[in-house]
C-alpha cells in the first residue's frame, strides 16, 4: 500500500472517532432528564451550508507519522534518510490536517425561524431533517443548545 492511502486510511480510523454530531436529533448524554424550554415558530427560510471539519491534533500527528515513515525510505539511509524523514513527517502533518477537516466536514442548514412572538432567529445544524419554508417548528432550548425540531 503507497504511503497516501496508508495516510488515508489512518487518519479515517482515527478522525471518525473524534467526530461529534451537531444534528438536531442527537443529544448530549448530560441532557438527559434535564428540562429544556420549547418556542414555536414558523421556518421563514432555509439555506445550505457548511459545519468546519474538526481541526485537532490527530489528523497532524498522525499524518506526521506516516509522512516521516515513508519519507525515511527516500535515499540508501543515513543523512538522505533523515532529511526524508523530517519533510515526509512535516509534508504529512500538513496534508493529515487537511485530511481531517475534510472527513469531518459536514452538510448544514441555516434555519431561520419567526417566534410565534414576532422575533427572528437562525439556528445552523447538520442537515440530517428537511425543514421548508411556512413549515411550523419547535425550537428546543437548553443553557448551551438550540435546535429546530418538528
Amino acid at each position: 500500500m503507497n504511503s497516501s492511502k496508508l495516510l488515508l486510511v489512518a487518519l479515517s480510523l482515527s478522525v471518525t472517532a473524534c467526530v461529534s454530531s451537531n444534528s438536531g436529533s442527537v443529544y448530549k448524554r448530560e441532557d438527559a432528564l434535564r428540562t429544556q424550554t420549547v418556542r414555536t415558530g414558523v421556518v421563514e427560510s432555509v439555506r445550505a451550508v457548511k459545519l468546519e471539519g474538526t481541526k485537532s491534533p490527530v489528523g497532524t500527528i498522525a499524518g506526521g507519522a506516516v509522512g516521516g515513515i515513508a519519507g525515511s525510505t527516500i535515499g540508501s539511509g543515513g543523512t538522505t534518510g533523515a532529511i526524508g524523514a523530517v519533510v515526509g513527517a512535516v509534508a504529512g502533518g500538513i496534508a493529515g490536517s487537511a485530511i481531517e477537516e475534510g472527513i469531518t466536514r459536514k452538510d448544514a442548514l441555516e434555519i431561520t425561524v419567526k417566534l410565534d412572538g414576532g422575533n427572528m432567529i437562525a439556528i445552523v445544524q447538520e442537515a440530517d431533517e428537511d425543514f421548508h419554508p411556512g413549515e411550523k417548528v419547535r425550537i428546543v432550548e437548553n443553557s448551551d443548545t438550540s435546535r429546530v425540531t418538528h
